[in-house]
């Protein structure tokens, strides 16, 4: 059996608090694989979640995202099989089993974890590589519904064993990445942009240029938020995703059709004054509502590099300044704070509310990734961490908010 012990988890969760808890967990997920196979020989994978910093609902049009992973990851235990079959055990959702022979997209997989794993599998085949089959047990704490990318942390998990297993970790994380999308988009049926899966996949703070999302231009940004005295919070609202496809569905769709009708396929082609000039045609033929998600996307995409750059140079200050000025337009254009179908569950919206209460000028929050439901994230200074956390959990419930830390390692080996 692999000598844990030998494991740097610190390297990975950041703190040594959060390194003894993580020593618990994959003890007990290593007795679950055993319990699961009867097999001591395992390998151990991990990929995070991820955290979206700037350039909320602009990776669908070729823009440009700030994001980061954070130290909630998923993790697997692993052994190769001889046979070109998956059985992969997810805790608290039960057994899959998948044939790697047939690689086609099955209609009543839509939706599920299976869809995740034949999807990213085929993705994998399809750029060049190997594949083959494994036992896996997995464990996740990047919540569902959380605005963590529980779906894109399990799709690099999983190409993240493949790597690891069977090309000697030589998938690149981007074609990783590129394979988890095709995964979420084709097979479990969800029209996600990459964001989700190139920060999960990549690791630490990332400034991703998507104008050739085929080969997406990602930056490291060397970052350390402790250094700044801040921390980040996310807070899970506890609203409900069930009918919400349409409303993440609708913005690609009309931000799109704005861009169609100024003769491009996606807004990256399109200007700020083009969206200007245009808009009494647009209004007419697309609605305000698809007028103001342009203007959101022309003004937002311009704001995560702008964020990536004061934080290169250290000046937190003014990533704070337009961290706010992306937090109102995403309520106020970009509309994605809550569902115009239910309007008595405005979760995040009295989050936002609160915070604004709560917070300080030198602090921030906003909508966090998809919105309409999920979470809020915050930059809050060391001091007033507890108070903020109180409050939040007051109001949602405990622990839903999380203090979190930026961890520098994306789909990763562990052992």
């Amino acid at each position: 059996m692999p000598d844990l012990g030998t494991i740097d988890l610190k390297s990975i969760y950041c703190t040594e608090e959060e390194a003894a808890k993580q020593k618990i967990r994959y003890e007990e997920a290593v007795a679950r694989f055993v319990e699961f196979t009867g097999s001591k020989d395992f390998k151990i994978f991990s990929a995070p979640g991820r955290t979206e910093i700037g350039g909320n609902h602009t990776d669908h049009q070729r823009g440009e995202v700030l994001a980061a992973s954070v130290s909630k990851d998923s993790i697997a235990i692993v052994r190769k099989r001889d046979d070109n079959t998956i059985h992969l055990l997810a805790d608290g959702f039960g057994q899959i089993d998948i044939s790697l022979d047939d690689l086609t997209p099955k209609a009543e997989e839509e939706g599920s974890s299976a869809a995740l794993i034949r999807g990213t599998a085929a993705a994998v085949k399809e750029a060049g590589y190997a594949i083959g089959g494994f036992d896996a047990y997995t464990t996740s704490e990047v919540l569902i519904g959380a605005g963590l990318s529980s779906s894109a942390s399990f799709e690099v998990l999983i190409a993240t064993i493949l790597s690891g297993l069977y090309n000697d970790m030589k998938i690149s994380p981007e074609t990783a990445a590129i394979a988890s999308q095709k995964a979420e988009n084709v097979y479990f049926g969800k029209p996600c942009g990459l964001m989700d899966q190139m920060a999960c996949s990549v690791g630490g703070t990332v400034y991703i240029d998507f104008n050739d999302p085929g080969s997406p231009k990602v930056t490291a940004i060397p970052f350390d938020l402790s250094s700044f005295g801040y921390r980040l919070c996310i807070t899970d609202t506890k609203g409900s995703h069930a009918d919400l496809t349409p409303d993440y569905a609708a913005i690609p769709s009309e931000m799109t059709s704005v861009a169609a009708f100024l003769g491009k396929d996606k807004l990256r082609g399109v200007s700020l004054e083009e969206v200007m000039n245009a808009i009494p045609g647009l209004r007419a033929e697309l609605g305000d509502r698809a007028v103001l998600r342009a203007l959101h996307f022309e003004q937002e995409t311009k704001r995560a590099k702008d964020e990536a750059d004061a934080l290169q140079r250290g000046d937190f200050p003014s990533f704070l300044k337009i961290f706010k000025a992306s937090s109102n337009s995403s309520f106020k254009y970009l509309q994605n704070v809550y569902s115009t179908t239910d309007l008595k569950s405005q979760g995040i919206a009295v989050a936002l509310a609160v915070s604004d209460i709560l917070l300080g000028d030198d602090e921030a929050s906003r909508v966090h990734g998809g919105g309409f439901a999920g979470t809020v994230q915050a930059f809050v200074r060391e001091e007033k961490v507890e108070r903020y956390r109180l409050a939040m959990d007051k109001i949602f419930g405990e622990g839903s908010c999380s203090v979190m830390s930026i961890r520098n390692k994306g789909g990763i080996r562990v052992i």
